[in-house]
């Protein structure tokens, strides 16, 4: 049976927004302030997805004067850290397919 908790979090990472941050966030931290540009949204927007990844401790937030930064913080999460791979490598079968 598949358990509550997995659905959960397959939830919390089935939104598109969500996985580009986190495949944002793979590379290096990022200020709220670029995400809002890189992804073309409004800053309470980009914010309420980062609070809904932080809630869940799949990302640490760092305060730097009046900015705030984000990093990934999967390292000892083994089941975000697979569902992130596996959408990665989803990803990047999608594209080939595509031709992307």
């Amino acid at each position: 049976m598949f358990n509550v908790d997995m659905a959960d979090k397959l939830k919390l990472l089935g939104d598109r927004t969500r996985l580009t941050i986190l495949g944002l966030l793979k590379d290096k931290e990022w200020c709220v302030c670029d995400l809002v540009g890189i992804l073309n949204m409004s800053q309470p927007g980009v914010s309420q997805h980062l609070r809904k990844l932080k809630a869940q401790g799949i990302v640490n937030e760092t305060r730097r004067r009046q900015w705030v930064y984000y990093s990934l913080n999967v390292e000892d999460k083994p089941s975000y850290a697979s569902l992130l791979r596996f959408s990665r490598r989803v990803s990047r079968q999608s594209a080939s397919i595509c031709g992307s």
